[in-house]
């Protein structure tokens, strides 16, 4: 019998009509050749090079669905700088029946930020911070306020949207955040991920997509690039090495 997906966000469709004149984000393959994205798995994940388009498309997706650009809920309103691109301007979300009680937008670039307005708004009301743990996330480590949130904030039947969580974690955090994701999952979220490990990579059951030649492409954990060229560097750790060093 198939495990049940918990399926909220069912599609999202480009209706960007290319055009010579695109400039970005609408110049990047991975937006120009990009049609329809399908999510049929409780974990999806987009991964790909820098500079292949998927924190641009997370982005895009998460503000389609009325997240912060920079991060955080649909609560969250603040605007350090405004970065983001249009992109989500031209994306169509493509929604399941089901209704989601809980969403956030992870993004590790500005979780600095979402830190900052999370002491503001506590300031005035105590109860967000005990959201959050009960600690400041600026009074912990990087990897800690990770933790905190992923941990205390992100409850059951939520959409969570990450882009590259492992960015502050070491090792063992990061096996810690795939026991977190078997926990969302098994009291029904949702979860879409960009990441570049492949301890981040490994949840069981989930879709991967990689952006290849300006295509997301699925693929599975053995054939994805992330695994297979981490294992080489293991495995041939000083032939590789000698090689990268040599004179």
């Amino acid at each position: 019998m198939s495990k049940k997906q918990n399926i909220f966000l069912r599609a999202i469709r480009n209706e960007h009509i290319p055009s010579k004149s695109d400039t970005y984000p609408f110049n990047l393959p991975i937006v120009r050749k990009l049609k329809t994205l399908e999510f049929s798995k409780s974990v999806t994940y987009i991964v790909g090079e820098n500079g292949s388009g998927k924190s641009t498309l997370l982005e895009a997706i998460a503000i389609l669905l009325g997240l912060n650009a920079e991060g955080g809920s649909k609560n969250f309103n603040f605007r350090t700088k405004e970065t983001h691109s249009e992109l989500y301007e031209e994306l169509r979300a493509v929604r399941a029946d089901l209704s989601y009680r809980n969403a956030f937008f992870f993004r590790a670039e500005s979780f600095y930020n979402v830190a900052s307005e999370v002491d503001r708004i506590a300031n005035d009301d105590i109860r967000m911070l005990n959201s959050y743990g009960g600690v400041s996330l600026h009074e912990q480590s990087h990897g800690e306020s990770f933790m905190a949130l992923f941990t205390n904030r992100l409850r059951s039947k939520g959409l969570y949207i990450f882009d590259e969580p492992e960015a502050a974690l070491s090792y063992l955090n990061q096996l810690r955040f795939l026991v977190w994701m078997k926990k969302a999952v098994s009291e029904g979220s949702q979860i879409i991920v960009s990441t570049h490990s492949p301890v981040i990579l490994a949840y069981p059951d989930a879709e991967i997509f990689v952006a290849e030649d300006g295509v997301l492409n699925s693929t599975s954990y053995n054939d994805c690039y992330i695994y297979r060229d981490m294992l080489a560097f293991v495995t041939n750790k000083d032939l590789v090495i000698k090689e990268l060093l040599s004179d």
